[in-house]
């Protein structure tokens, strides 16, 4: 008799306490550390530029620019169409650019088109990506777009010279 009701009333406790617990790991996963501060760009926001912040960026709208944070949450629905660079990145809606991340993880809604750079990589299943993958031990270390430049323009037209000892001697004329 007392098995009986003690098994129900540890039933109509135990759900509150999985749900508890349900809740505090998808607030986890969205905001890993809770005293970082959390920016926000809603879904009828349209930002161009450079994004820069040190702690969480959810992203609901649209961003044509560069994006640099801790913490990315590009949420169903958001595109971006720009650069990403952040240790942790989540990603549900639409991305065209290159990605330099920790951990990234494409849910199912996401659809990513550019090169991910990344030492953690999660693709769960229906989600699009299109482009390269690269595993990098600090894949937010990237040389500087000054130095990736090659002296010639990166192959693109006549060789540029800016110092005239790079030129070979100039060929000389007999003489009659």
């Amino acid at each position: 008799m007392f098995g009986k009701g003690k098994s129900v009333s540890e039933g109509r406790g135990a759900a509150p306490v999985q749900q508890l617990q349900r809740s505090a790991v998808a607030r986890t996963e969205a905001t890993p550390e809770s005293s970082e501060t959390i920016s926000s760009i809603s879904s009828e926001m349209t930002i161009v530029g450079k994004i820069s912040c040190k702690g969480v960026a959810k992203i609901f709208g649209r961003v044509e620019g560069e994006l640099n944070a801790s913490n990315v949450l590009i949420a169903e629905g958001a595109q971006i169409e720009g650069n990403i660079s952040a240790q942790e990145l989540i990603i549900g809606g639409r991305v065209k650019g290159t990605i330099h991340a920790v951990r990234v993880k494409l849910h199912s809604t996401a659809v990513v088109e550019g090169d991910i750079f990344h030492r953690s990589l999660s693709i769960e299943e229906n989600a699009r990506f299109e482009g390269s993958s690269r595993r990098e031990e600090n894949p937010t270390d990237t040389p500087s777009s000054v130095q990736m430049k090659s002296p010639n323009g990166g192959g693109r037209g006549p060789a540029a010279i800016d110092d005239p000892q790079q030129l070979p001697p100039a060929p000389t004329l007999p003489r009659s």
